[in-house]
């Protein structure tokens, strides 16, 4: 009996010494008379409950666990999940155990683990999120589609932006995805805008231009970090696929086709000119990408605040 009851206990029995009747002592305390008695019993000196063991009678024998983990390992079964081993036999006109009971006995058995040729399925950790503090410290860049008189022949415009200002740093229309071409356009990128090396951590998707050894080898002599989404996880990426949307659903883009890469690139140059100086960005507080690039959001933002 735990200290506490032991206390009760004596409490009541003195009360009853000294005249009292048991069930108004209870009472007074806050517990019924037959708690009282039972907590006075030999037998329930301590909460049953605590140490309580049940054994359920169709635990299974040492000899049936034995079985289990032979068939699991037979050759007919090695390459077979319980939930598989079990109508397999059933349809065979056995039963051992139940799948819950397969599953039991081989991870005490330290057996349940990937019993395929398939690799396994990995788990993906969620990267450490990446943020901007100041212009060119963190770019993201992708590649859209732009249709072609001829069908299912595209152009490809490679768009790289600032995540701190939503400008457009960087941007050109080829005719094919190539890594040697995206190493170009950042080199160039990095030249205009005086980046020095470690300032910029450049994140992309994992596409083959993305992640071609060409393009992590400019990288790697221009000292700019990349950075990946996670495989299938699309909106790891959001800012480039967001500028796009904005590109495609712009009243000026061409309802049709771009005739020719001339024609593609002109219109891409007009709608960065739009985008960087002229576009108010909501998510900047509506303040051009260029505004905000170069510091004088604060003095218009404050200007605006006056007004």
């Amino acid at each position: 009996m735990s200290a506490h009851r032991q206390a009760i206990v004596a409490s009541v029995n003195e009360a009853i010494d000294a005249g009292a009747r048991q069930w108004a002592a209870c009472d007074i305390i806050g517990i019924s008379a037959r708690t009282l008695q039972r907590w006075e019993h030999p037998d329930n000196t301590q909460d049953g409950r605590i140490d309580a063991v049940h054994t359920p009678s169709t635990t299974l024998t040492p000899h049936e666990r034995e079985q289990i983990i032979a068939v699991a390992n037979a050759p007919d079964y090695a390459a077979l999940s319980p939930s598989k081993i079990v109508p397999t036999l059933a349809d065979e006109g056995r039963y051992i155990a139940s799948e819950s009971s397969f599953y039991r006995v081989l991870k005490a058995a330290h057996q349940l683990s990937h019993r395929q040729k398939a690799k396994p399925k990995r788990t993906i950790i969620k990267p450490r999120a990446l943020t901007a503090s100041g212009p060119n410290q963190l770019y993201s860049w992708d590649i859209t589609y732009l249709p072609t008189p001829i069908r299912g022949l595209f152009l490809y415009l490679y768009l790289v932006m600032d995540i701190y200002s939503r400008k457009v740093v960087g941007w050109q229309v080829y005719e094919e995805e190539s890594s040697a071409l995206a190493a170009d356009l950042m080199t160039d990128i990095c030249r205009r805008e005086g980046v020095e090396r470690q300032q910029v951590t450049l994140h992309s998707d994992n596409g083959s231009p993305m992640t071609g050894a060409t393009l992590l080898a400019t990288l790697h002599h221009l000292g700019v970090v990349p950075s990946f989404s996670r495989p299938s996880v699309s909106n790891d990426n959001p800012y480039s696929e967001s500028l796009f949307r904005t590109l495609k659903y712009r009243p000026e883009y061409p309802e049709g086709v771009f005739d020719d890469l001339v024609s593609a690139r002109t219109w891409v140059q007009w709608f960065v000119d739009w985008y960087n100086n002229e576009h108010l960005h909501s998510a900047i507080k509506f303040i051009t990408p260029s505004q905000r690039h170069v510091g004088n959001d604060a003095g218009i933002l404050a200007y605006r605040e006056q007004v």
